[in-house]
C-alpha cells in the first residue's frame, strides 16, 4: 500500500527562485503536450506518443533558443509533467465512457502562472535524497529545510514540492508500506464495538450509541476576519505590489480555516478508529447537504 507524508518546507531566498524556475519551466511542458494534443485532435491525425513529446518538446527544446531554459531544472520534473498530461487524458477519456468512478473528469487544461497550487515531481532518477542533517536534497535546487513532524517508516520513492495559494512550501513522500507491518500496528478490535455515523446539518455527527458531535464551524468563527482581509484585497490596484500582499493575506486566513478543519476530521477519524472495531457511515452525497 502507498501513504503520503507531507511535511513543511523552509526554503532561502535563492531557493524559492530555483522553485518557482522550476515550476515554471514544468507548466510550459504541460501546456506545450496538451497543446500538441490539442492540436492533433482539431487536425484529425493520431495523438503524438509520449516519446514523441519528449523528444520534441524537450530534448529539442533544450537547443531552440526560444525553450534553451529548459536546461536549468531537473530533466525529471519536466518528464513528470509530460505523465500528468498522459494522466489526465486518461482519466478524461475514462471518464467519458463511463470506466472512471466519482465525478466525471473534464478535458485537460492549460495551467497558469497564477495558479493557487505549484507541484513539481521529482523520482529517483532525480538523485534527490534525505541528508544526515535531515535536509532535503534536490537536484539543481539545494538543501532545503524540512519541519520534521514524524519519522518516515521507510525509504520514499518519489517526493513532491508544493507551493500553496498561501506561499507556504510542502514536501509529499510516497512510502511503500509492508501490509504485514500496517497490520502489527493496529490495535486488537476482538473485544471493540461497532458504531454507526450518520452526517447532519445541525450537528457535524450523531454516532449509533447516541454521542453527539458538534460541528466547530471553523469558517463562521473566521468569517469577521476573512470580511476585512477581503475588503482591503478589494480596494489595492490590480496587478500592484501591495495587491499581491493583501492577496496574501485572504489565502493565509483561507488556510488557517482550512488546516483546523482537516486536523478536527483527523483527530476525530482517528479516535473513532481506535475506539471501534467497524465503522459504518451512510450512502449519503455529502456535497448536496
Amino acid at each position: 500500500m502507498q501513504l503520503r507524508y507531507a511535511f513543511r518546507l523552509d526554503p532561502g531566498p535563492g531557493q524559492r527562485v530555483a522553485l518557482a524556475r522550476a515550476f515554471g519551466c514544468a507548466r510550459v511542458v504541460y501546456n506545450d503536450a496538451v497543446a500538441a494534443r490539442e492540436r492533433a485532435r482539431r487536425e484529425g491525425a493520431a495523438f503524438p506518443s509520449a516519446g514523441a513529446l519528449s523528444k520534441t518538446l524537450i530534448t529539442e527544446a533544450k537547443q531552440s533558443p526560444e525553450r534553451q531554459w529548459l536546461s536549468e531544472v531537473s530533466a525529471v520534473i519536466l518528464q513528470q509533467a509530460l505523465r500528468d498530461v498522459e494522466r489526465a487524458y486518461t482519466n478524461f477519456f475514462a471518464s467519458l465512457k463511463g470506466a472512471r468512478r466519482g465525478a466525471r473528469v473534464g478535458a485537460p487544461r492549460f495551467k497558469s502562472k497564477r495558479d493557487a497550487r505549484q507541484a513539481i515531481r521529482f523520482t529517483a532518477n532525480a538523485r534527490w535524497k534525505i541528508t544526515e542533517a535531515g535536509r532535503l536534497l534536490l537536484p539543481k535546487i539545494g538543501e532545503v529545510k524540512v519541519h520534521w513532524s514524524r519519522r518516515l517508516p521507510s525509504v520514499p520513492s518519489s517526493v513532491t514540492v508544493i507551493r500553496d495559494a498561501a506561499g507556504r512550501y510542502f514536501a509529499s513522500f510516497v512510502i511503500e508500506t509492508d501490509p504485514g507491518a500496517d497490520l502489527a500496528r493496529m490495535p486488537e478490535a476482538d473485544n471493540l464495538p461497532s458504531v454507526g455515523i450518520d452526517l447532519g446539518l445541525t450537528h457535524f455527527a450523531v454516532l449509533s450509541d447516541g454521542r453527539v458531535i458538534d460541528s466547530p464551524r471553523f469558517l463562521r468563527r473566521a468569517e469577521k476576519k476573512l470580511k476585512k482581509a477581503q475588503r482591503e484585497l478589494s480596494r489595492k490596484q490590480k496587478r500592484s505590489n501591495n495587491r499581491e500582499k493583501a492577496r496574501l493575506k485572504v489565502a493565509r486566513a483561507h488556510a488557517q480555516v482550512a488546516d483546523a478543519r482537516r486536523e478536527f476530521h483527523h483527530q476525530l477519524s482517528t479516535r473513532l478508529i481506535r475506539e471501534s472495531q467497524a465503522v459504518a457511515v451512510e450512502d449519503l452525497a455529502v456535497k448536496a447537504l
